[in-house]
């Protein structure tokens, strides 16, 4: 019989000598565990001696505690009574739930990105709005697509819109696609399962996170036969750990068709806003600062920052990937295609596609601007490949993501080169917003969107949709034939 503990008693256990949680009315002693957490151990001393399980719950999928505790770690149950009743201490971030607006009077993404905000707490809320530095990446990534004009066509029959497309050699319904973006479960408990369900509906691309907080079975549960996902790998220092990883993945490639490999952030970008919540979350324990020993503090400063949750994250992911080493070890693990994320340059995307066939499709994005600061937006990538080396885009499929907020942003991308559109934040919001409900409302504004400006544009199908339909500013002319220059030296 598991041996019954007071919540008192538990309470007692708040230092790096001893260190104990209770997670879902269990009890551990995770001592042992601190210095290899891979979020650091003061994330964890900030719960010693309490019940953790609701900050635990929303970011750790099932089966973590197994792979990561030994079994005497679990020492027995908390008493339940004993326990502080909930709401007792209602949490301060939180806002009131008591009045939801219709979905449907959401009429665009930030609506949606609104909604979510009054309901989603300061720390998820931090997280995802995010980005590195000044965000001037982050902001660019959205106003860029102001700065290009759309050229409408007239006396042009519009009565049907087709928005389906193929995406390496799969069909799908809408030229966009969910983009891998951890921690759903932060904004909501459907998490990445409710993300997926809701692009079923739209028979959309799921670009799966690495750092999902399901696992990878649960997300695709259920899922139509016809639906895609990708996994997106962030490659660790520890390969082992990436290896069977995918392992797992190959034994469900009849879900997952292709692995999407993270290049554009080898080192976590400096999200104050994100660090900044670490601090102000405080710690309900005043014990454990005066009891984090300057032994545990020297093994934080390894991690630099406040150590948010995109700290966190990252922490363990591989920092020596390269063209002639990295490849070759995706392919010794899988044949299934791969997807290259975080193509910045005209260089890298000329490079990737001498990789073909192993890499399909290229993503150009600098992260939505939460890795290096005043990095380009995919746009302008886009724009560098049709003039430097315009083959590309008929040797690989040339995806991008960043700053998606209109249907006309997804249009004008696609006319400029672009195979399909990824979306990160908005979907997360739309969770945030709605569970499920939320997500689908997202991806049907920016359907209707998409669809009403290529009617406007007098266009009736995606592959009719080029470069004639767009002026961009700043004496970039995508209308005129881009002459054909190849960019050297190509430095592996």
């Amino acid at each position: 019989m598991a041996k019954l503990f007071d919540a008192a008693e538990v309470a007692k256990h708040n230092t790096p000598d001893s260190c104990w949680v209770v997670l879902y009315g269990n009890v551990y002693d995770v001592t042992n565990f601190l210095t290899s957490h891979p979020g650091g151990s003061d994330i964890i001393l900030k719960l010693a001696g309490q019940d953790a399980t609701e900050d635990y719950d929303p970011v750790h999928p099932p089966g973590t505690l197994e792979e990561n505790l030994e079994p005497e770690a679990k020492l027995g149950q908390v008493n339940p009574e004993t326990l502080p009743e909930p709401g007792a201490t209602p949490a301060a971030d939180v806002p009131s739930r008591d009045y939801r607006p219709p979905l449907e009077s959401l009429l665009n993404l930030d609506d949606i990105e609104q909604e979510a905000t009054k309901r989603i707490s300061s720390r998820a809320w931090a997280y995802y709005f995010s980005a590195s530095d000044d965000l001037v990446s982050k902001k660019l990534n959205n106003s860029v697509f102001r700065d290009i004009l759309l050229r409408p066509r007239t006396f042009v029959d519009c009565t049907e819109c087709d928005l389906s497309t193929t995406l390496l050699g799969h069909r799908v319904g809408v030229p966009f696609f969910v983009a891998p973006a951890a921690m759903a479960r932060l904004a909501h408990p459907d998490g990445e399962h409710g993300i997926a369900r809701a692009a079923a509906r739209f028979n959309a691309l799921h670009v799966v996170s690495n750092n999902a907080s399901m696992t990878p079975e649960q997300i695709v549960k259920d899922a139509p036969p016809e639906q895609i996902f990708g996994w997106q790998v962030y490659v660790q220092s520890q390969r082992d750990k990436s290896e069977a990883m995918l392992r797992r993945i190959n034994a469900i490639k009849d879900r997952f068709k292709f692995v999407c490999l993270t290049l554009d952030a080898p080192v976590p970008g400096k999200r104050e806003l994100d660090e900044r919540s670490n601090f102000e979350a405080g710690s309900n324990n005043a014990n454990v600062q005066a009891a984090v020993s300057n032994s545990s503090r020297d093994s934080q400063r390894q991690r630099p920052g406040g150590g948010g949750v995109g700290q966190q994250l990252f922490f363990g992911t591989a920092c020596d990937l390269t063209w002639k080493t990295t490849l070759p070890w995706l392919a010794q693990h899988t044949d299934l295609p791969i997807v290259l994320k975080g193509i910045q340059t005209h260089e890298d995307a000329y490079l990737a596609a001498q990789h073909a066939p192993q890499v399909k499709a290229i993503i150009l994005s600098n992260h939505g601007g939460r890795a290096m600061d005043t990095a380009p937006p995919a746009v302008h990538t886009l724009l560098e490949i049709r003039k430097y080396c315009p083959e590309v885009y008929s040797k690989i499929e040339v995806w991008v993501d960043g700053g998606i907020k209109r249907g006309t942003d997804i249009v004008k991308a696609l006319c400029l080169g672009a195979k399909a559109v990824g979306l990160g934040r908005a979907p997360l919001f739309g969770l945030g917003a709605g569970g499920q409900a939320g997500v689908e409302r997202t991806l049907e504004i920016l359907e209707a969107e998409t669809a009403t400006c290529m009617r406007l544009l007098g266009v009736q199908k995606i592959s009719e949709l080029g470069p004639k339909f767009v002026s961009a500013s700043e004496g970039q002319t995508p209308t005129r034939q881009p002459r054909q220059v190849r960019a050297i030296p190509f430095d592996d």
